[in-house]
């Protein structure tokens, strides 16, 4: 981040010293915000307070490009495609506000390169979205949308729509986060069993929830409803595929409310046409608007056009969470749910910024290697880093955790709510000397599975994994795949496991090992330019003293 913008955050957040001047000279000018998508009237009559407001909706690209330099203020809903020309273009810009959850819209790296804080409200359509997803589910039960186009076609065909009860039937729900933790409540208020997946929500917090948490595959064999609520990302991309559909009963229906891509569409669409399933609702989709799909033609399917947040109590909530942010930060206040700002010093960022990625990334492997659900996390500050406030890592670490399975983007602002909110104790230590390195990042997480712990350090101004579990080692998480294989150590096992790989025509392109003493157990860390298909996992580990073989995707 160039100095001037970081400046400028500085000036933002903690309006101290020459920054107070700063934003009192700004304040005497009048701060203009631009509404470019349709928001509910009371958030413009909040902004009003402190801005003037216009409002134009509809813009072409290069439109917006053209007037986005007079503004200090953006805010978007899902239509209008926030770009990196268009963030260049908004000279002026200190804060773009999305009246909704998700951001796929704006190019939030492009902002935050150029000092700009994005917002969003990650719980204005709580509610709305839950209860989309039960009317579906009710929908799907007793073929509501069929019946209804049946008898308005001058039909009256009882029999034909004859549907089931939701009561005593098993619901599973696959990300309890703001949204799943509501539908599981609505389900259990219909007497339904309650199934969960999702590996950082606690026991004590399913409890509280009254949801049994369970493997994934467990989940799709025993459910009778699945109902998805999680972020749409590398990992959860084509998460249902055909052998997640082979798991569940013929008579299992899906719901999804979260992001298109997390189910292969054309595949969804054929085995409801043949029966493999019993039927499925879809309100998001791979590409929006939708108006062609394999999905419209399969009658035992529902769509609707991504209406989960469409409710004026949402859209209310939504605008109004995002104007009074826009007005924290035009007066220099902190939002409270800002998705790329961390509150800290100049001098203190200068120190920590090269740990944030390493936090980040050392979080996304500690979620692929553990088993089981959480129970706690320990986070270990050794050497300089040690030193400092350290909130910005700890939401850098939560962050890696739970992006495959939150629906809410955790930062600064929410990493402790939502810690909280799952039922994940998060304990920090802080050691001033560090014996090996000049900094290192440990951290230790307990689940019902046993124990895993991730070190990691900053070289040459790059992030490496230096320690999983008992053994040191050396591994730069680029982007890509790896292979972690733990074996008792002798001749001719890495071969072995080479051979494999490139039979199956994937290269390796480093790789790692540790080891506890020579011919005893050691781990070994192979770097892959492919994915690893799960028959090609199997064979590896049916190699004689391998005992694990597990994939983590960057």
């Amino acid at each position: 981040m160039h100095s001037e913008n970081l400046y400028r955050n500085t000036a933002i957040v903690q309006n101290k010293g020459n920054t107070t001047d700063y934003m009192n000279k700004d304040k005497q000018m009048v701060m203009k915000v631009l509404i470019a998508d349709s928001v509910s009237e009371e958030g413009i009559e909040c902004l009003r307070s402190c801005a003037q407001v216009d409002v134009k909706t509809g813009l072409k690209p290069e439109e917006l490009i053209k007037i986005i330099g007079d503004y200090e203020a953006l805010i978007v809903r899902s239509q209008t495609q926030v770009t990196d020309k268009i963030i260049e273009a908004g000279k002026k810009l200190m804060v773009i506000g999305r009246a909704g959850v998700g951001i796929d819209n704006i190019n939030v790296e492009a902002a935050t390169q150029r000092g700009i804080i994005v917002v969003n409200a990650p719980t204005g359509n709580t509610i709305s979205a839950a209860e989309h997803t039960i009317a579906l589910m009710l929908s799907l039960a007793r073929h509501i949308p069929q019946a209804y186009i049946s008898l308005k076609g001058g039909k009256w065909d009882r029999n034909k729509f004859t549907g089931t009860e939701v009561r005593g039937k098993t619901l599973g729900i696959i990300g309890l986060g703001n949204i799943g933790a509501e539908v599981a409540r609505r389900a259990r208020g219909m007497e339904m069993k309650v199934l969960g997946f999702d590996p950082f929500v606690s026991a004590d917090r399913a409890n509280q929830l009254q949801v049994n948490m369970v493997p994934f595959e467990q989940l799709l064999k025993q459910s009778d409803f699945i109902t998805l609520h999680i972020p749409l990302n590398a990992q959860t991309k084509g998460l249902i595929g055909e052998k997640e559909i082979a798991m569940m009963k013929p008579t299992a229906r899906i719901i999804n409310c979260a992001r298109g891509g997390i189910i292969d569409e054309e595949l969804l669409a054929r085995v409801v046409a043949e029966k493999k399933i019993g039927g499925a609702a879809v309100d998001v989709f791979t590409k929006e608007p939708m108006t062609e799909s394999p999905l419209f033609k399969v009658d035992g399917i529902i769509v609707t056009p991504h209406l989960g947040a469409s409710t004026e109590e949402a859209q209310v909530t939504a605008a109004r969470d995002v104007a009074e942010q826009i007005v924290d930060v035009l007066n220099g206040k902190p939002a409270r749910y800002a998705v790329n700002i961390a509150f800290v010093a100049a001098e203190t960022y200068a120190i920590l910024a090269p740990f944030m990625k390493t936090a980040q990334v050392t979080g996304r492997f500690l979620s692929q290697l553990t088993e089981g659900q959480v129970k706690s996390i320990r986070i270990r500050y050794e050497g300089e880093i040690a030193n400092y406030d350290t909130a910005i890592l700890k939401a850098s670490v939560l962050g890696g955790m739970l992006e495959a399975i939150s629906e809410e983007r955790v930062n600064l602002v929410n990493a402790n709510v939502v810690a909280t909110r799952r039922g994940m104790a998060v304990v920090e230590e802080k050691i001033p000397t560090c014996d090996n390195y000049t900094a290192l990042l440990t951290l230790i997480a307990t689940t019902s599975g046993g124990t895993t712990t991730v070190a990691a350090t900053v070289m040459r101004g790059e992030p490496h994994i230096v320690r999983v579990n008992d053994y040191w080692i050396d591994v730069v998480p680029t982007g890509g795949y790896f292979l972690f294989a733990d074996h008792r150590d002798r001749p001719g096992i890495i071969g072995a496991v080479g051979n494999i790989t490139g039979s199956a025509n994937i290269n390796i392109h480093s790789m790692s090992v540790g080891r506890l003493k020579p011919r005893g157990q050691a781990l070994m860390i192979l770097a892959l330019d492919e994915p690893l298909p799960e028959d090609v996992r199997q064979k590896i580990l049916a190699i004689p003293d391998i005992d694990t073989v597990k994939l983590v995707k960057l």
